[in-house]
């Protein structure tokens, strides 16, 4: 109580100070208003130059959320998408090549339908987390699809709130929103100009390698993208990208027969056109994702939680604070969309 009081009587001090002429300060009164006035404009160019930092992310020591079983006035509180965007570890985990994708398909997600949800801080990481990834992909030139279908899927979802709907469910200044979605555009047409360097390597190239380790590389492959860009680069990869069977073996893996007998597509000669069948039954149905790594979920502890596996092997930690006599058994992997629906209530 007693330093309050002395800050206010500092306060009002300082302001009687700023009032009076300096003809009727002495010279040690005189000092003591040079050194408050400094303290006072250092402490408002700092908390100034806080706020106007958009790009700095909130941290926390925990990389874990709980996540509450009922809806009660706690959970809405401080369990919330927004939370468990803040406190899980998402700026480092763009970084590990098995989580990347992960959290691209997470903010593509947020973008479709959960962005108006996000707190203004939850925001502030959200684009700062793209930033990143913008940043990432334009040095490496890897997995350049990916970023311009989520940018795509922001931008959209950014014009119809802005033009649309506008203050009413934006969290912030509108004003704010139309410069992230003149970041957006501009990041847009850099993926758009990105063109791949052509390193020359006199070792051993994709080429080189015998027809049998190729085919199985194109095995390898989930998605049907990647085997048309593969099948682009030399004619003989573009003969094995065009492999019937190769097709066949990924509509079997993502869709079932029923869904095949409502989509079958025939040649004129009576054959099934595999890979027009998957393009075809992709617009219709989902198809299974596959990530190297997820966040995961302890249904003992109701925690969710990047799993750190050299952490685990070396020290046995499982990642958050687990109660359970065998942790492992109690952990299930959370797919991006399982990861919103936690935070639906």
């Amino acid at each position: 109580i007693n330093r309050v009081i002395e800050r206010e009587d500092l306060s009002k001090d300082y302001l009687v100070l700023t009032h009076l002429p300096s003809s009727l300060l002495s010279s040690e009164d005189e000092e003591i208003f040079n050194a408050e006035e400094c303290e006072y404009a250092a402490k408002k160019r700092k908390k100034d130059h806080f706020r106007s930092n958009t790009s700095t992310q909130c941290f926390y020591r925990e990389k874990w959320i709980y996540v509450h079983k009922e809806s009660t006035r706690e959970r809405h509180g401080y369990c919330t998408l927004g939370e468990a965007f803040n406190r899980l570890d998402f700026s480092s985990a763009i970084q590990d090549i098995r989580r990347f994708n992960y959290v691209v398909k997470l903010l593509q997600l947020i973008a479709k339908s959960q962005l108006t949800s996000l707190s203004g801080a939850a925001q502030k990481n959200y684009f700062h987390i793209l930033d990143k990834i913008v940043r990432k992909v334009l040095e490496d030139h890897q997995n350049p699809r990916l970023i311009k279908d989520l940018l795509q899927d922001l931008s959209s979802t950014l014009c119809i709130l802005i033009r649309g709907v506008g203050k009413s469910v934006l969290v912030g200044n509108i004003n704010i929103w139309i410069c992230r979605l003149e970041t957006i555009l501009s990041w847009q047409q850099q993926l758009k100009n990105l063109q791949m360097n052509k390193h020359v390597n006199n070792g051993l190239t994709l080429s080189d390698l015998p027809l049998h380790m190729l085919n199985n590389i194109f095995y390898r492959f989930s998605d049907g993208w990647d085997i048309v860009t593969l099948g682009q680069v030399t004619p003989t990869l573009y003969m094995l990208s065009e492999d019937r069977q190769l097709w066949k073996k990924l509509c079997q893996y993502h869709f079932a027969d029923k869904q095949f007998c409502r989509h079958l597509i025939l040649s004129e000669k009576g054959h099934i056109e595999w890979k027009l069948m998957y393009f075809a039954l992709q617009k219709c149905y989902p198809i299974k994702e596959q990530y190297g790594d997820t966040l995961h979920f302890c249904r003992h502890c109701s925690i969710l939680f990047w799993k750190d596996y050299h952490l685990a092997l070396l020290f046995k930690d499982s990642g958050h604070p687990c109660t359970a006599s065998d942790p492992d058994s109690c952990f299930t992997p959370v797919s991006p969309q399982h990861f919103i629906d936690l935070f639906r209530f």
